[in-house]
């Protein structure tokens, strides 16, 4: 064999292996690929069905243990009479006790009352709430009352005019013959009243890009049923700054 023969054939060897080595490596890479879809494939599809199965599990723990949260801030009980960290510039409980222990010490220091024969006979009008805050006005009629049917009882007596539906239905029924009755139900027993206890808050209300402002005037008053005389008026006045306002309901 010549020496080109020889040559040509040694050519043709380097030929096939450099072609037999890119196709080795071009179906490596193929099968690599087809490898890689296949395994993301099934992540993929490994994912989907273990989420749901997970976030039911922890949904079904949070239902059955119940949230737990132990860096949360803890209730605090405190008296009526002081003021929390929560706390606005509007009507609340310290100012509730202030304003109603004074009334009720103030009313029964009038001669209407301390030197009346007999407990005189009051009713409780609503009282007209002129400031911005939307509260429960009538509370502090209710605990006038409460402070002095509990702590001077007999000096004063108070009617249930609110309970006046209740009252006139079992008057009814008793007239009836429906129930029984320890008098004669067709005798007007309601009493009428001596005197009208009633109030009202008015409030002035200041606003800046420093913070909040408000003065509330408490004002209650006594008043002759059958004169519709001012026997008795007493108020209080409280003033209070903030720099956030909170809401009240």
């Amino acid at each position: 064999m010549n020496t080109e023969q020889h040559g040509s054939k040694l050519m043709h060897r380097r030929r096939w292996r450099r072609g037999s080595f890119f196709a080795c490596s071009s179906a490596f890479i193929r099968g690599e690929t087809r490898f890689n879809t296949i395994t993301t494939t099934m992540k993929t599809s490994i994912t989907k069905r273990v989420l749901p199965l997970t976030l039911v599990a922890v949904l079904t723990g949070c239902a059955s243990s119940g949230v737990k949260n132990p860096s949360g801030v803890p209730v605090t009980r405190m008296n009526p009479d002081e003021q929390g960290f929560v706390a606005g510039t509007g009507i609340e409980s310290q100012d509730l006790v202030a304003v109603t222990d004074k009334m009720a010490r103030s009313i029964l220091a009038i001669p209407q009352i301390a030197n009346a024969t007999t407990p005189p006979v009051v009713v409780l009008d609503p009282v007209d709430n002129q400031t911005r805050f939307p509260i429960n006005k009538d509370i502090f009629l209710t605990r006038i009352r409460s402070e002095l049917n509990s702590k001077c009882r007999g000096k004063v007596v108070f009617l249930a005019r609110e309970r006046m539906a209740t009252l006139e239905r079992e008057r009814n029924l008793k007239r009836e013959g429906a129930v029984t009755a320890a008098s004669d139900p067709n005798v007007q027993e309601f009493k009428g009243a001596d005197y009208f206890l009633t109030g009202t808050l008015q409030g002035l209300s200041t606003r800046t890009s420093r913070g909040t402002s408000d003065y509330i005037l408490y004002a209650f008053q006594l008043i002759d049923a059958r004169t519709s005389a001012i026997v008795w008026e007493d108020n209080a006045e409280i003033k209070k700054q903030g720099r956030e306002d909170a809401a009240y309901r």
